[in-house]
């Protein structure tokens, strides 16, 4: 009899949507899966701003205590939640084929006062890198955090006299939530691997190595780990306004990344485009060198002196 693969998420609509993807992609391959459910700290505690929560691995900390203890398979995740080094013991086992990379802003009323670049208003986010990139265009305007799912914070942004809240459009998208009155912010670069689900196993699991192998996408895997790579060698986190993008166009990998102060003020940018070939090795790492050398480590070392 075949093994059934435990896939272990937290409870929230989308994590489960997540989950259930993998459970289809596996039995269309013709694994048998089943889910567990399992609580993670960021769900517990809903009004700690994500940046004060010590956040790297706040959503994935307690599903790698399932996987580590045998109580599950693979752990799926929103792959812009997983910190850039996993434990011992756990290794990425996939990458799904990612879905929208962008951030989109759900607004209340009209978006009129996103062509004044003076004007204040009151908007919502708990992401240090969403609020950077904000106030360096947006100035004036007063960040109020929001935590929750999906759901809740939608909820909360429909109870509260905020203008509007940012939002990951694949996770709205996904779960089929998106509002009419939401537009792409295609001026804000993203988180590393937002829009990606990435999939983790215990390292000598190798059915389950070998059955993931089968729903992994090359394309995304690659131009995550070069995110990633960039984020890592910043060593940023949650609670550091880092962005970065790859993509693979015309056998080149087109790759923008950034770095700002936490007020916006200050910003330091990286563009690169180089062959596939001899770009998924290390360009993300170059590029982070790049952005050091050009203004970024000014702005890296006063991020932490700030933390301390």
């Amino acid at each position: 009899m075949q093994k059934i693969i435990r896939i272990g998420t937290r409870e929230s609509q989308l994590a489960v949507w997540q989950a259930n993807e993998v459970k289809r992609l596996l039995e269309l391959e013709g694994y048998d899966a089943e889910l567990v459910y399992i609580k993670s700290e960021g769900d517990i505690d809903l009004q700690t701003p994500l940046y004060e929560m010590g956040v790297q691995g706040v959503f994935t900390r307690s599903l790698d205590l399932a996987l580590l203890n045998n109580r599950i398979d693979i752990a799926v995740h929103s792959m812009k939640d997983v910190p850039t080094v996993l434990p011992v013991g756990i290794i990425q086992a996939a990458v799904l084929a990612r879905a929208s990379q962008k951030d989109l802003f759900v607004y209340k009323s009209d978006t009129v006062f996103l062509n004044d670049f003076e004007s204040s208003v009151v908007i919502a986010t708990s992401s240090i890198r969403r609020k950077s990139q904000w106030l360096n265009r947006y100035p004036n305007h007063i960040i109020e955090n929001i935590r929750g799912n999906v759901n809740t914070r939608l909820q909360k942004l429909k109870e509260q006299n905020w203008e509007g809240a940012i939002f990951a459009a694949a996770g709205l998208e996904r779960i089929g939530v998106r509002p009419e009155n939401s537009i792409d912010l295609n001026w804000m670069l993203p988180a590393p691997a937002q829009g990606a689900i990435m999939i983790v196993s215990r390292d000598n699991d190798n059915f389950v190595l070998d059955a993931t192998a089968t729903i992994n996408n090359p394309t995304t895997a690659s131009c995550t780990k070069i995110e990633r790579d960039f984020l890592r060698t910043l060593l940023g986190g949650c609670s550091t306004p880092i962005s970065a993008f790859a993509e693979i166009k015309n056998e080149h990998v087109f790759f923008k990344g950034n770095i700002l102060s936490l007020d916006g003020k200050e910003k330091a940018e990286v563009e690169m485009i180089e062959p596939i070939e001899s770009s998924i090795h290390d360009l993300g790492i170059k590029a982070a060198q790049k952005l050091l050398e050009n203004g970024g480590l000014a702005i890296a070392e006063k991020i932490r002196n700030t933390a301390k």
